[in-house]
């Protein structure tokens, strides 16, 4: 491999860490002023439009009605609800938490692909890592409020956990659903499906009533549009990478985002980062660095194990296709 193409695979690396660690402070800015659902729902329009228009532009061909119909389960299980409910639940929750909350999906992935018919059984290496994974998430939630140590909204988080389930439940759908073979195109599509519907839901819950232009934070507006187009780059550059190297790798994302959210979040944002945090931080990426490399190491026994490691890296984009 030569130094230049070397060169666009760290690039891309780095944008994805970067870029997609980044978006959940940008969500926490953004609904200061601005409706979670109408935010959200901004955003996927902004951004299906750019990515349907791209593909297009590339040559994909016009997509079969069909296609629009499946587009739209996956965009409301992964647009709707895996990113419309984490922009609601970071109102309340800090975008580093949010961020480390949202690193669980591949755990739902896993047991997912599990308990379906026919689904792939994980080996006790990943099951391991599922539960100390989620024994970190009860560790920084502390719903019954050991000690007295109440440092998340409960209500926010419990949004946001949800979330993540509806995330997984998108992902293993998308594999089985039929799509356009163009992969932009269908995202495009999932975000253009999805952005209507969170447009709707902010209609019949009152926020265009309550949206005020006047309102709006020059921070918040340039929130919006830093989504709505270097989150979309990224997923464009999400989509490359998933072509040219080892699905394994790029599923590193799962536990550098959160490092990044959290980094950000107090260097930027003012959050805390108590020693609750940290510890709840450290349990739940070194579960998600199980999962995954786990997953990884179990690639030559057999493709269809293999296709986990897929499913929970297909897991993010849709949340910040973004």
């Amino acid at each position: 491999m030569s130094d230049s193409p070397k060169l666009r695979i760290i690039l891309g690396f780095a944008t994805i860490y970067l870029i997609w660690g980044s978006t959940y402070l940008a969500i926490r800015f953004a609904v200061d002023t601005i409706p979670p659902f109408t935010l959200a729902g901004a955003r996927f329009l902004l951004g299906g439009a750019a990515l349907f228009g791209w593909a297009l532009f590339r040559g994909s061909g016009r997509p079969q009605l069909r296609h629009w119909l499946y587009t739209l389960i996956i965009g409301l299980l992964m647009a709707v609800g895996g990113n419309g409910f984490v922009t609601w639940g970071e109102m309340t929750v800090p975008s580093g938490l949010a961020a480390l909350i949202v690193s669980l999906v591949p755990f739902w992935i896993v047991l997912a692909d599990w308990l379906r018919p026919g689904g792939v059984r994980p080996n006790r290496w990943v099951i391991v890592g599922v539960l100390m994974g989620f024994a970190g998430m009860i560790f920084l939630i502390n719903p019954t409020e050991v000690g007295g140590i109440a440092e998340i909204d409960k209500t926010g988080a419990a949004i946001i956990v949800l979330a993540t389930m509806m995330w997984a439940m998108g992902s293993i759908y998308s594999r089985h659903a039929p799509q356009p073979d163009s992969l932009a195109l269908s995202a495009g599509m999932q975000m253009l499906g999805g952005g209507v519907v969170l447009m709707l839901m902010g209609a019949f819950t009152n926020e265009w009533q309550a949206l005020s232009v006047d309102a709006m934070s020059t921070q918040s507006v340039l929130s919006v549009l830093y989504l709505a187009s270097f989150g979309t780059f990224a997923y464009g550059v999400y989509l490359w990478l998933i072509k040219t190297v080892e699905p394994a790798k790029v599923a590193t994302y799962a536990y550098v985002n959160p490092v990044i959210a959290l980094f950000l979040g107090h260097i930027l944002a003012g959050e805390s980062v108590s020693e609750r945090t940290l510890v709840s931080s450290a349990i739940i990426i070194i579960a998600v660095l199980m999962v995954v490399s786990a997953n990884s190491a179990t690639k030559k026994s057999g493709e269809k194990e293999q296709q986990v490691v897929s499913a929970a890296v297909d897991a993010e984009p849709c949340r910040d296709s973004n």
